[in-house]
């Protein structure tokens, strides 16, 4: 698949995601097997496509490394989030729902950085001349 049509796609995959959590859709509490919550699978959902779109636009090198440990984070949002619940609805008791959602705003903080950063790579060696570009050899 062209880079294009991966990052079109994990953006529109972000959109309906976030999208229906901001609506506050109706199907959000369909639960799916298990008992999950379909509104919890489409956060992770979106937090990684956003994370993994980072991932996409990144050229080698630091910002790459960073969209990488950005899409780890997103992925582990819903593990971690549940073994800090202990349910599958996320419904917390006391100091646990303060760090959960410390922890999801972490998560969406670095999945949002993954592809802004990623651009800004883009954008700033697309600026500077081919010969700036290159990375010294022979270190």
């Amino acid at each position: 698949m062209h880079t294009g049509w991966k990052i079109a796609a994990l953006l529109g995959l972000a959109a309906f995601a976030l999208g229906s959590l901001v609506a506050g859709a109706g199907y959000l509490q369909a639960p799916l097997p298990g008992g999950l919550p379909l509104g919890n699978a489409l956060a992770a959902l979106g937090f990684s496509a956003i994370a993994g779109t980072g991932v996409t636009i990144a050229r080698r090198g630091v910002v790459r490394r960073m969209a990488c440990v950005a899409l780890l984070a997103a992925l582990a949002w819903l593990p971690v989030s549940i073994a800090m619940a202990g349910n599958l609805t996320l419904v917390f008791q006391g100091a646990r729902g303060d760090a959960w959602i410390a922890w999801s705003v972490g998560v969406a903080g670095v999945s949002l950085a993954a592809p802004v950063l990623a651009l800004s790579q883009r954008l700033f060696l697309g600026l500077l001349p081919r010969r700036m570009r290159a990375a010294p050899r022979g270190q």
